[in-house]
């Protein structure tokens, strides 16, 4: 079987050069959508839901950063990209640094943003406690609409907008078989990467850096 078949990835655009997006916690390929379009001239343009996100797998364990970056290298595998120009957002990012830090040799051009190597052991409690203000599963769509509409922006005490954060986290529910409105990615995926993602620095990560 295709490990492709394991992600929801979509490959865009005719250049020659190699472009992979990667999305940050709690997101999926698409997100990505408005941007890679703007390169599919110039670049074939890959982007995908990461395990534990969107319509990828959900394994119960193995969301370090060292894993997302293996399933990184087996998808290039597949498709046969030996050299790629890499972007990753936020834990998109910190995984993207793991992969260009151990498999140098097929990265052009590196892109993180919105993150650094520096450790923070709070942010799991950040995001359990950001999840915990949302009373999912719903039981249908119309409630969770109208939960972020009104009574998350009253709860959330954050430095986010809440108007703006709701919509994202609106935007992670989807219809379960069940009937009801559940988060479309793995709740204990999610905690586990904010976990093992950021429990320590990666300086040395950045030092082995060899590409620009």
């Amino acid at each position: 079987m295709s490990f492709l078949i394991n992600f929801f990835s979509q490959i865009h655009g005719k250049g020659d050069k190699k472009l992979v997006f990667l999305h940050g916690l709690m997101g999926y390929g698409s997100n990505w959508r408005t941007v890679a379009k703007e390169f599919e001239s110039d670049y074939e343009v890959l982007v995908y839901d990461q395990r534990g996100h969107g319509r990828s797998f959900k394994p119960p364990t193995g969301y370090a950063p060292e894993n997302y970056a293996e399933d990184l290298l087996k998808i290039l595998d597949e498709l046969k990209w030996r050299k790629i120009y890499l972007v990753g957002h936020s834990m998109g990012g910190r995984n993207a640094l793991n992969f260009a830090a151990r498999f140098t040799e097929r990265v052009e051009k590196l892109v993180i943003e919105d993150i650094g190597p520096e450790s923070d052991p709070k942010g799991e409690g950040d995001i359990k406690n950001l999840l915990a203000l949302v009373p999912a599963p719903f039981k249908s769509k119309e409630l969770a609409r109208e939960f972020f509409q009104n009574d998350f922006i009253k709860l959330y005490k954050g430095p986010e907008n809440p108007r703006t954060l709701g919509l994202f986290l609106y935007s992670n529910l989807t219809d379960q078989p069940d009937g009801t409105f559940n988060w479309r990615f793995s709740l204990p995926g999610i905690l586990e990467s904010v976990k093992l993602g950021r429990a320590t620095d990666r300086w040395k990560e950045v030092a082995a850096l060899s590409m620009s």
